[in-house]
């Protein structure tokens, strides 16, 4: 099984656990594709019903062109489970996300959502965080600034851009990639990042994931992490 192959083995996987009648979270990136096209399927052939709080406008349009019912966070009184993909994954079960550049919307999703479940191929899998670039959501105002401080605590920041332009958030904001290889201490480097004014949010998703499914060769294995 190619990688792709792997993500539509854990998006089906995953599709399976969302109820009748709940809310559901759904994700950002090539994984969560494979989820949100199940649902629609579910939808389809089985008359599942749900709400759908989605964690950018791309997978609201996806979802909406499959006929699931979409809601904003605010629009909502609960989430039942949210499902998301993640770029790296520790021995820990901490996380990083924002490959896609949808943190910030996925972490607001996250810490509302009773549960959290993320869906990963196995090339996911780390010993520790941190050969993933973290992403900053920046605010553009001092951003230049900001990315001087990082360098100076020796984070090797970057700016992300595609065609010579920043590359902007659904919120308009910059994102910037930390380079650091390796993450120690991931909540003492959180706890940093949180107190720097210009950062939105970080890519550091701690103690929030309840189940992880990682995708194999031989099949989905399910670990519950909390």
């Amino acid at each position: 099984m190619n990688q792709d192959e792997l993500k539509q083995l854990v998006g089906e996987t995953a599709a399976k656990y969302v109820e009748n009648n709940t809310v559901v979270g759904l994700g950002t990136g090539s994984t969560v594709k494979y989820l949100v096209d199940a649902l629609g399927r579910r939808v389809a052939d089985e008359g599942l019903s749900i709400v759908g709080v989605p964690t950018s406008d791309r997978t609201a349009d996806q979802a909406r062109a499959l006929g699931i019912t979409i809601k904003d966070v605010d629009d909502v009184d609960h989430i039942d489970l949210t499902i998301d993909g993640a770029d790296q994954i520790d021995k820990n079960f901490q996380g990083i996300k924002g490959g896609g550049a949808a943190h910030l919307w996925e972490k607001i999703v996250a810490i509302n959502s009773d549960k959290n479940m993320w869906i990963v191929d196995e090339s996911k899998m780390a010993d520790e965080l941190g050969s993933f670039p973290l992403p900053l959501e920046v605010i553009p105002y001092g951003s230049t600034q900001l990315l001087k401080r990082l360098e100076a605590k020796g984070y090797h920041p970057e700016f992300r851009m595609k065609d010579g332009q920043h590359v902007l958030t659904d919120s308009k904001n910059y994102v910037i990639d930390l380079h650091m290889g390796h993450i120690d201490h991931p909540h003492e480097l959180a706890k940093d990042l949180d107190s720097m004014t210009g950062i939105v949010e970080h890519g550091l998703f701690l103690d929030l994931v309840n189940t992880v499914i990682v995708g194999h060769e031989d099949g989905p294995e399910i670990l519950e992490a909390r």
